[in-house]
């Protein structure tokens, strides 16, 4: 993974046009822990990911906190209860997710939530 300075990601926040994308960005940036999803969210968008439901069923453990910077997609089931955080969600996901009683939020929700970061796993 190529190093980014927090100067280069300060001047690439100001690029971005989604609201909800430079407010998330900008509180990465205040919180060490965030960098990493700060370095990846300062990027193009065509560096987001897209996970399927199945790939987060079998990388997680029941009640873990994930992280996806992109989209998360309807493909597969879900078993276990998960806190999933994400950019967005696809309607299919969505129903899938509230059958588990899993719970999709906003990255920027849960970096206002944790400051810490304790306790994710990041997706990618």
């Amino acid at each position: 993974m190529q190093k980014i300075s927090r100067t280069k990601i300060k001047f690439n926040s100001k690029r971005k046009t989604n609201p909800a994308v430079a407010d998330t960005l900008n509180l990465a940036l205040k919180n060490k822990n965030w960098l990493p999803i700060a370095k990846t969210v300062s990027s193009s968008r065509r560096k987001y990911s897209k996970i399927n439901l199945e790939d987060i069923e079998s990388k997680t453990t029941a009640g873990d906190t994930v992280i996806v910077v992109g989209k998360v997609l309807g493909t597969g089931e879900v078993t276990k209860k998960v806190r999933i955080c994400a950019f967005g969600f696809s309607k299919s996901a969505l129903s899938k997710l509230k059958k588990t009683k899993s719970e999709p939020v906003s990255i920027l929700e849960e970096i206002k939530k944790n400051p810490k970061a304790e306790g994710i796993k990041i997706i990618k």
